[in-house]
């Protein structure tokens, strides 16, 4: 049985705002779609630059398909697993607002710009780095704006824990903590709050369903646009027996279990017989005909619901409690390399890649003011063209790389591609025009 009770999921860290006709739940989850972090994902990467072209996903739109399918997973285990959803605090609304909320902390240009970000802060003396799922935590417990006697968000309990893929700080040395971490120690208050009723480490059931929702949706959202725009080669694919494809999906699967290998090879064959069975997509080059567009929708619907259905609940201590079918997980993997391998490993993409660095790089320094550089010339910290939405981030005690972090993360690509051009002479534009709002 459940160490907390319904109360503890529902309790808020600060406890400001008087209820209204919603449950607890769905006021997180408005909160989150109402939040600036929120609307800012419209004018972010997911995997194409945001804005290149109409048929590629924002980060926005991402995250709504993400909330939406890992609303009806938790639906799904509510119908076939009642008692078991009970026991272990599932509730759709909160896998829904995990859902939206996950990604909040996406910085511009995606992962080019996390990794980035990570290097800067790191070498600014900040060992915790910068990781895009910690500072999605960063926003809702400190960042985010909503009240003014306290920061962040004010969730619930079971919506701050939901949002943890990863249910631990950063741990140099530890391979399984190391590349990936969900909180950093200047939100440990917030953090412990949100876990105080869970073990060590272990994603709770709603943050299990949510990291799954991702998954679904980069791996069939994300094929379905690339085979749109025809950058996927089926025959290439497919028109061997995918031992490229497989080795790759193995080098890349961290904690890969035993004979996971094979279960990849079994999981191609199954791929190949699911796609096959679906009319007009693998076919001919895709021309976007009335036949092709449902024959796409055919694919996405059965590819949602077949991994959909992979789920099941076993409650026991020590774990989620949420099983995924080893023979889906495989299927996913494969689908999920499939868009690393021809689409995010593209030298065109690569080159933009590069000069997104910069971009971040020279922005970073321009708000990352040390100390010795402000002893030396005299500078102001912080800096006086500091835009004015960003000067609140001053006010907390973090360091100054974090401070740079935080400023830089919460823009736009077009903010960072604008600004960057006005701190560096290349575009005088208008005093008038403040760039970031």
């Amino acid at each position: 049985m459940p160490i907390w009770s319904v109360q503890d999921r529902q309790d808020r860290r600060h406890n400001i705002s008087k209820g209204d006709q919603r449950r607890d739940f769905e006021r997180d989850r408005d909160r989150i779609m109402y939040s600036s972090a929120f609307q800012r994902l419209a004018g972010i990467t997911q995997i194409v630059r945001a804005g290149e072209a109409d048929v590629f996903h924002t980060r926005q739109q991402h995250t709504f398909k993400v909330a939406q399918v890992g609303k009806r997973i938790a639906q799904y285990c509510q119908q076939k697993f009642g008692p078991a959803c009970d026991e272990l605090g599932i509730d759709p609304e909160v896998v829904d607002a995990a859902g939206l909320a996950h990604d909040l902390g996406h910085p511009p240009f995606g992962h080019a710009g996390e990794s980035t970000l990570d290097k800067l802060v790191t070498e600014a003396g900040d060992k915790e780095g910068f990781e895009g799922n910690a500072q999605t935590f960063h926003i809702i417990a400190m960042l985010g704006v909503r009240y003014e006697s306290c920061s962040g968000l004010d969730l619930t309990r079971a919506t701050m824990a939901a949002c943890m893929k990863y249910p631990w700080f950063r741990e140099i040395g530890n391979p399984d903590r190391e590349k990936k971490w969900g909180a950093y120690k200047c939100d440990q208050a917030d953090f412990d709050f949100a876990r105080a009723f869970h073990p060590e480490g272990v994603q709770t059931a709603e943050a299990a369903l949510m990291d799954w929702a991702d998954d679904i949706a980069y791996s069939v959202h994300d094929l379905e646009e690339f085979h749109r725009c025809r950058a996927i080669p089926w025959e290439t694919i497919f028109g061997d027996d995918g031992e490229e494809l497989i080795g790759k999906t193995l080098r890349n699967w961290h904690g890969a279990p035993a004979r996971a290998e094979e279960r990849l090879k079994v999981a191609f064959t199954r791929l190949e017989d699911v796609l096959t069975g679906i009319g007009q997509v693998r076919e001919r080059p895709y021309e976007g005909s009335r036949a092709q567009r449902i024959a796409l929708r055919n694919m996405t619907s059965h590819l949602i619901t077949r991994y959909l259905e992979a789920v099941t609940l076993r409650p026991s201590d020590g774990t989620s409690g949420v099983i995924i079918d080893p023979d889906r997980e495989a299927e996913v993997k494969l689908l999920k390399q499939i868009a690393r391998q021809y689409i995010i490993s593209s030298p065109a993409l690569l080159a933009q890649q590069h000069g997104q660095g910069l971009l971040i790089r020279d922005l970073f320094d321009c708000f990352h003011v040390s100390k010795e550089v402000e002893l030396e010339k005299l500078k102001v910290f912080p800096p006086k063209f500091l835009p004015s939405r960003l000067s609140y981030v001053q006010d907390f005690e973090i360091s100054r790389a974090r401070f740079a972090a935080d400023c830089v993360a919460s823009l736009t690509e077009g903010e960072v591609m604008k600004l960057h051009a006005r701190l560096f002479g290349r575009e005088a534009g208008s005093v008038l025009d403040p760039i970031v709002r």
